[in-house]
Parts: structure tokens; C-alpha cells; sequence
């Protein structure tokens, strides 16, 4: 097969809810959360006749400040328009947007490919435009009995981010999302953990077909998962001598797999024209009173500085708002370079294997625990189980205790190596095959040795201090 067809060509266009306190062309509130379906609602966002729409500056300054932030060149004078289609959570029959006069166009956001390489990702544009409703399938959306439809989320500020089709796999598209995720939340102006806060039309083509848009992609993983099955999906096509027609799909998340939903529109039949009721917008001087945070790069870099940390580790903690801030706060409590070990190379697993968030992990306690494995006053298996032991009790709504109480009312405290060697012994009587195969030059058995002796002591002896001792007594002149 040519290169032609073996070249993935990929493209996003990701919608970002703008972290506003009310709506973009009216003043309902934005934090429906807790409230019934269509009680955060008026004319305007229902679209009743005669409701006159008026644009909220907040959600104007937000955009303007992520455009600034991606390199952008904000227009002179931009433009809504009116998208016509129908749709049943569309109250009015079009949806405010912009089309031809974008707020700003022309950026960057740089970023590793899969080689490790630093990578430019063009940005076409960026423009506001209005949410619309939200659709209840009572009975689930494949067998459902009947359709509600909730407005609370009609006339939510979103930006829309359109790359150029610079991506070339899965993997590179959800590194891109998890780069301007963190950038957005860093710019104060994005909180992903709302619902529906971010989500992202994926265009992909072989080179040499026809392009394909996978719609309403909710989660990163989820647009690895969509775009690694258009890829599978497009060469079988294209093996098969078949061609790839040019179309939207749907994603279904729960299969992993992409369904055909209609032959792809093109602009025309979306009839765009200028929205009569909204004023052209000439903010272009608004840019130069914008000032920055400090971005996720820009801090990557002072960790380095600043706490002497590792590349790898200061890319890590610098990922993601929280959690670079809860590394700062632990910095200022332990040693910074031993916390950065401990949150990115042990916290950041048990987290993620219980689906919880740094935020709910207190300071305090995670200190403490660092600053005992920093003395030697456990070892590193028992702080990893009293970690557990805390997160857990979190989880569970119950007081955790310090670790130190903890770990000397458990009596888990680190033990001299000489306290531990009647235990080395016992153990080596109780395993004469795996000495047998120790001396017979199988190195493997030391460590199930060594694995005996933590299980006995419960992680209480220092594998660092038990494993050559181990070997001194199992080593024979043959074995050596």
C-alpha cells in the first residue's frame, strides 16, 4: 500500500462551555446542577417571539483571553450569524454562532508528538456561539418510550476551537485536548469537570479519501478510542478497494465503535446569514488590556527552577491546575523534589484507580506521609499502604487519622535490619526450593525470598537492607 493511503490526516473542532455565571445572549444562570430540567430558562433562551438576545462581555473577555493565549489574531470586527436547522432542542430554528467573521483566527498551540517532539497545532479560529438544548431519552437512547427536552442548557457561552488537520494519530489528538484543557483551566475561564463542558468534532481522512467527522466525542479517551476505529474502519475500506464516502458518524462510547448518521452538509444548507439582532463586535482593543496567568509551559519551566524537579516530573505536575497546585502547597511542607516522587509516581496511580480527584486529597496528611518516608521512618510498601488506608477512608466520608498516629498505634514504624534476621532465617528454612534455586543461578528466587520476609515483618524491613542479607546467607561457593 502507498504512503498515499497509509497517511492519517486529523482535525478537531472542540466546543468549550465557557465558565460564565450567566448565559451568552441573556441573564439565566449557568449553574443548573441541582435545579429541575427548564427552570434556568426565559424568552431569549427559548427562543419565544419578539426576545431580543444581548451579548454577555464576560463571556467576550473569556474568549479574547484563550485567543491571546493560542497566538491568535483577533479581528477587527467580527459577527453573529445565524446557523438554520432544525433540531428539537433548537427552540428557535437556527442557532447563534459565527461564521465567515470569527473573533480571531491564526494561532498555535504547541505540544509533543508521538516521538516526544515538540509540536506546533495550527489554530484555524476560534468563535462564540450558543448551546442548545439538551434531549432525556426516558428508557435509554436506543430503546427509549419518549424524548424530553431540557433547556437549561440553551444559550450556554461556548468558544469553538477549529484546528488545521496538523494531527496524525489517535494518540496525538487526545495529547492536543489535554494541552488545551490545562491551558483553558489555567486561563480561569474553563472548569472541565462541569457537564458538557467540552466536546469535540473529530475529522479524519486517509490521504487520498474522503473525509470523515465523527460527531459529539464527550471524553478524551474517548476520541483516542473514536479515531482509533475510523482509522481501522477507513483502511479495511480502502484494502477492500471500497470507497470512503464522505459523511457524519456517531460515536458510541459504550461499543467503542462509529455508526453512519447522515451524508455530511455542507455550509450551504445551513444558510448562514448575519443575526440582525446582534451588533457587529470590534473588541480588538480589549486584547491589549488582557493579562496572562502564568500557563502550563511557563510553569512546568519554574518547577524546574524553583524545586529542582525532573523534566518528566515537572510536566507531570504542571498538567493539570489542581493538581499543580496541590504540589505547591506540598512543596512548601516537604522536601519539593521527594513530593514531586511521591505525587506523580505513587499519588497519581491510586487516584486515577479510584477515579478520585487530587482536591479531595488533605494536604496535611499527604505531608506528613512524605515527610516519614523522607526520614526513613517507614518504608516505602508501608507508606504506600497507609496512602491506601487514607484515600479509602476519604472515599468513605471518614476522618482519616495522621499517618504518623497511625503508624504508631500500628506499630508500623521501620525496623533495624539485625531485628529482622531470625525472621531471614525462618524464612530460608521454609523455602529450601527457591535457595536451591537461588544457588543454581536462578536470581528470581532472591526476590520471592525477599517478598516472604515483607509478608512476615508486613513491609516493616527495608528490601534495600533485607536482600543482601538474604543473599549472604543462601550464597554458596558453587552459587556464586
Amino acid at each position: 500500500m502507498s504512503t498515499q493511503h497509509t497517511d492519517v490526516i486529523i482535525g478537531l473542532e472542540i466546543h468549550c462551555q465557557l465558565n460564565t455565571q450567566t448565559k451568552l445572549f441573556c441573564g439565566c444562570s449557568t449553574d443548573y446542577k441541582e435545579d429541575g430540567p427548564n427552570t434556568h430558562v426565559c424568552p431569549v433562551c427559548l427562543g419565544l417571539p419578539g426576545a431580543m438576545p444581548m451579548v454577555n462581555k464576560k463571556a467576550i473577555e473569556y474568549a479574547l483571553r484563550v485567543a491571546k493565549a493560542l497566538n491568535l489574531e483577533v479581528l477587527e470586527e467580527s459577527e453573529f450569524a445565524r446557523k438554520n436547522y432544525f433540531y428539537p432542542d433548537l427552540p428557535k430554528g437556527y442557532q447563534i454562532t459565527m461564521y465567515d467573521r470569527p473573533l480571531a483566527e491564526r494561532g498555535i498551540l504547541e505540544m509533543e508528538d508521538d516521538a516526544g517532539k515538540e509540536k506546533k497545532v495550527r489554530i484555524t479560529r476560534i468563535h462564540l456561539e450558543e448551546d442548545p438544548g439538551k434531549l432525556v431519552h426516558m428508557g435509554g437512547a436506543g430503546r427509549a418510550r419518549y424524548t424530553l427536552v431540557d433547556y437549561n442548557r440553551s444559550g450556554i457561552p461556548l468558544i469553538e476551537i477549529v484546528t488545521e488537520p496538523d494531527l496524525r494519530s489517535p494518540k496525538e489528538a487526545r495529547r492536543f485536548l489535554t494541552k488545551l484543557r490545562a491551558t483553558l483551566e489555567y486561563l480561569g475561564v474553563f472548569d472541565g469537570e462541569r457537564e458538557g463542558a467540552l466536546r469535540v468534532d473529530a475529522n479524519i481522512s486517509i490521504k487520498g479519501s474522503e473525509r470523515v467527522e465523527v460527531k459529539n466525542i464527550t471524553s478524551y479517551k474517548g476520541v483516542e478510542k473514536a479515531l482509533t476505529f475510523e482509522i481501522t474502519r477507513q483502511k479495511s475500506l480502502i484494502r477492500r478497494g471500497a470507497r470512503v464516502e464522505r459523511e457524519t458518524r456517531h460515536f458510541h462510547e459504550g461499543r467503542g465503535i462509529t455508526t453512519s448518521a447522515r451524508t455530511k452538509e455542507t455550509e450551504t444548507d445551513y444558510r448562514y446569514f448575519p443575526e440582525p439582532d446582534l451588533r457587529p463586535l470590534r473588541v480588538r482593543d480589549w486584547v491589549a488590556e488582557i493579562s496572562l496567568p502564568e500557563l502550563p509551559d511557563a510553569r512546568r519551566d519554574r518547577f524546574m527552577h524553583q524545586y529542582a524537579l525532573s523534566l518528566n516530573h515537572a510536566k507531570t505536575l504542571t498538567g493539570d491546575l489542581r493538581l499543580a497546585e496541590f504540589y505547591e502547597g506540598l512543596a512548601a511542607k516537604a522536601d519539593p523534589v521527594l513530593a514531586a516522587t511521591w505525587t506523580a509516581d505513587t499519588l497519581l496511580g491510586e487516584l486515577n484507580y479510584r477515579d478520585m480527584s487530587v482536591t479531595k486529597v488533605p494536604l496535611d496528611h499527604f505531608a506528613d506521609l512524605v515527610n516519614l518516608a523522607g526520614a526513613e521512618e517507614v518504608t516505602d510498601r508501608v507508606a504506600v499502604d497507609v496512602l491506601r488506608k487514607l484515600l479509602d477512608a476519604v472515599l468513605e466520608a471518614r476522618s482519616p487519622k495522621m499517618p504518623s498516629e497511625y503508624v504508631r498505634e500500628q506499630n508500623l514504624g521501620k525496623g533495624d535490619a539485625s531485628a529482622f534476621a531470625a525472621v531471614v532465617d525462618e524464612v530460608i528454612a521454609e523455602n529450601e526450593q527457591a535457595v536451591a534455586d537461588y544457588q543454581a543461578g536462578k536470581t528470581t528466587a532472591l526476590n520471592f525470598l525477599l517478598g516472604q520476609v515483607m509478608k512476615k515483618t508486613r513491609g516493616k524491613a527495608d528490601p534495600r537492607e533485607i536482600t543482601p542479607m538474604i543473599a549472604a546467607r543462601i550464597s554458596t561457593e558453587e552459587g556464586k
